[in-house]
């Protein structure tokens, strides 16, 4: 502890300061990771719609071999599926906490709505505060692209029979 004028104005303790200097340089090469991050969320999202379930049909059609399509080779289908999936969604959160943290971005709740006090209501919600981040507008955008092709498949090129009024 200092004694007498030689105490710093900016400690609120000593040993310490109230707040850090504002001529702090940003992370080596920012812009870098973040493109890295915001790529290989792309990756992930679009492999969550195309390659898990490719992924898992071979899995399911080396089990079949050349027989019949049997009940086991559908369950293995489903099982890898589930997984593929579930450890790609861990791959996306763990890369939007990396951009979290890269980013300086508070932390925010994750709880759905339903789930959320009603006491709380009058806070606000963290997402309004903070904002959308670049790697959760690429995996809505992914998504959009997804249901879209889905739809645009189902009505001109299926070729199954719709139900006829």
């Amino acid at each position: 502890m200092t004694v007498g004028n030689d105490a710093d104005p900016h400690e609120a303790w000593p040993g310490t300061r109230a707040h850090p200097p504002a001529h702090e340089s940003p992370p080596r090469f920012m812009k870098l990771k973040r493109a890295a991050l915001a790529g290989a969320t792309a990756f992930i999202t679009v492999n969550l719609w195309t390659g898990c379930p490719l992924l898992a049909l071979w899995v399911g059609s080396q089990v079949v071999g050349q027989r019949a399509l049997s009940m086991t080779a559908v369950g293995v289908v489903i099982v890898v599926l589930a997984v593929l999936v579930f450890a790609l969604a861990l791959a996306l959160t763990w890369l939007n906490n990396a951009y979290d943290e890269l980013t300086g971005r508070p932390r925010a709740e994750r709880r759905a709505t339903w789930l959320r006090s009603m006491r709380a209501e009058a806070e606000g919600h963290n997402s309004q505060r903070v904002g959308i981040t670049v790697l959760e507008r690429i995996v809505m955008i992914n998504v959009y692209i997804a249901v879209i092709t889905l739809v645009i498949w189902y009505i001109f090129f299926a070729g199954a029979p719709s139900p006829t009024l």
